[in-house]
């Protein structure tokens, strides 16, 4: 339970377990700058997110409408090696929310709340949510990789374009952050 959650509920706070403490963050870039360098050996790409995303929308667009799915030039690439379903990148990104779970749980940090500021409602703080997702969501197809791919993977081998990308999450971060933190206090 957060900070903020245990402030409104103070019973609730008293009742829960400690946490432990966060993994140092040295030592897990360290891991996943590993996990990386195994993917490149495994499979001959990086890591990233976005891909499992497009493979399930072909293998959607498939079941519904199978001509446009071959005729579509992105659908197609995921549909020329077999079903999408078995892309390896789909098994990462279950493999992601299963290990977040797991560890969320074993760390004993596993709550169903809305992290929010005072001056927000539940629903505010959602919707909110939802649309910085939709945000992040079409700037990845735009940018035609997530920040895992992009970042991770673009980065880890100086693509320029992947370090500009970077360079611009950080400062969009930062000016929204600064836009919205009255919304947190």
């Amino acid at each position: 339970m957060s900070a903020i959650s245990a402030s409104r509920h103070p019973a609730a706070a008293r009742d829960t377990p400690a946490a432990a403490p966060y993994w140092n963050p040295y030592v897990v870039g360290f891991f996943l700058g590993l996990t990386l360098l195994a993917t490149y050996l495994a499979a001959g790409r990086g890591l990233g997110a976005t891909g499992a995303f497009s493979s399930v929308a072909a293998w959607l667009a498939s079941i519904f409408s199978p001509e446009h799915a071959q005729a579509n030039y992105v659908h197609s690439r995921y549909l020329a090696s077999g079903s999408p379903l078995t892309a390896w990148l789909i098994f990462l990104l279950i493999g992601s929310f299963v290990g977040a779970a797991v560890s969320g749980l074993l760390a004993r940090r596993s709550a169903f709340t809305v992290e929010r500021g005072l001056r927000l409602s539940d629903a505010q703080r959602l919707w909110l949510a939802f649309g910085g997702g939709l945000i992040a969501a079409l700037g990845a197809k735009i940018a035609r990789g997530c920040t895992s791919g992009q970042a991770l993977t673009g980065g880890s081998i100086l693509n320029a374009g992947s370090l500009a990308f970077m360079l611009a999450v950080f400062a969009a971060a930062y000016a929204v952050a600064w836009m919205f933190r009255k919304e947190w206090l």
